[in-house]
């Protein structure tokens, strides 16, 4: 059980917990009818300081489709921080209102700060270039679904790699799985990270600015946005913007059943021509990032699924007049 936890980066749930989490929210696409008064009485804070559309949506979507309710702001011009409200004084008045958590902040380890004064679980809904593990959760849902195991695949990761919070979290996570390999994909000014190589000794990775080169041998392409923001300087942004363009012509240097995902939003990097293809999945991906925030939530709000419809069940057939004594 994952009740009174926060989830800052993929680490804080064993491998055992992320697969409980990823089995729960297969069941919930199966069957989503049975959890949709799962969160009756519940309220979900979502705090976005820092634009989003999927992410923020879909946590809105998950907790609506549970049945709970969500309060929250989408942008920080429309709350408090205007008037230089602390992050911890925030989190400490929601904690009041909310039974759980989601934060976007633009700044790396804003997630590290807010949980040291959260009263209810916390969820880090990405943090500057750092993590963004819901995101990852999103992901490992996408490629078991789809590849049916996180295991033995050759995971290709290509654009910014440098700034990109869901490719940090992403390798992190596989590096959990036996024998997956990584290719990294990008110009030598958005190279991964040192510290985040050095977290997957133990598996093997290959650096190359060539995406020709290496797409026939992956079974992900996990393509990502240059991200304007993330650059002080806007001409070097300009320089580096449309530096991998995924295309068709390179999609037929790719084998049939290789997955393209991108956490979106894209700007060039992906045509739209490719959309139409079977392995470009990233609107799927974006899908299965509802299920999965839906399942997160129960779990660290310690909901039990089978105790509440057995009771629910029970009561139904009372009604109807069944003996349900045994």
């Amino acid at each position: 059980m994952l009740e009174i936890r926060n989830l800052i980066q993929p680490e804080d749930f064993s491998v055992e917990e992320i697969d409980e989490i990823l089995a729960l929210a297969q069941n919930i696409i199966d069957d989503p009818s049975k959890y949709s008064r799962t969160c009756e009485g519940k309220l979900l804070a979502t705090l976005f300081y820092e634009p989003s559309t999927r992410t923020r949506l879909s946590f809105e979507a998950a907790i609506n489709r549970l049945g709970g309710r969500v309060i929250g702001f989408s942008e920080p011009n429309s709350s408090s921080v205007t008037k230089g409200e602390s992050l911890g004084d925030t989190i400490r008045t929601v904690s009041c209102y909310a039974d759980i958590i989601a934060m976007r902040h633009p700044q790396s380890g804003a997630a590290d700060e807010a949980a040291k004064y959260t009263e209810v679980p916390f969820i880090n809904a990405g943090d500057g270039g750092n993590q963004h593990p819901t995101q990852t959760l999103t992901d490992l849902l996408t490629i078991k679904s789809l590849k049916g195991n996180l295991e033995n695949h050759t995971i290709g990761l290509c654009g910014d790699l440098k700034y990109g919070r869901t490719v940090h979290s992403l390798v992190k996570a596989m590096a959990r799985y036996k024998n997956t390999k990584f290719v990294f994909i990008s110009p030598d000014e958005l190279k991964m990270p040192h510290q985040i190589k050095n977290q997957i000794k133990g598996h093997a990775y290959y650096e190359t600015n060539n995406l020709d080169e290496v797409i026939g041998s992956l079974d992900v392409l996990y393509m990502t946005r240059i991200q304007r923001e993330r650059f002080e300087d806007k001409s070097e942004y300009e320089r580096l913007k449309n530096c991998y363009i995924l295309n068709q012509s390179r999609m037929k240097k790719a084998s049939q059943d290789m997955l393209v995902m991108h956490p979106l939003p894209r700007v060039n990097e992906i045509d739209v021509e490719v959309d139409t293809d079977d392995r470009a999945v990233y609107f799927k991906q974006a899908r299965y990032g509802m299920f999965v925030r839906m399942a997160l939530i129960m779990k660290l709000l310690g909901l039990d699924i089978k105790s509440k419809h057995i009771g629910n069940d029970n009561k139904i057939l009372k009604l109807v007049g069944v003996d349900i004594s045994g």
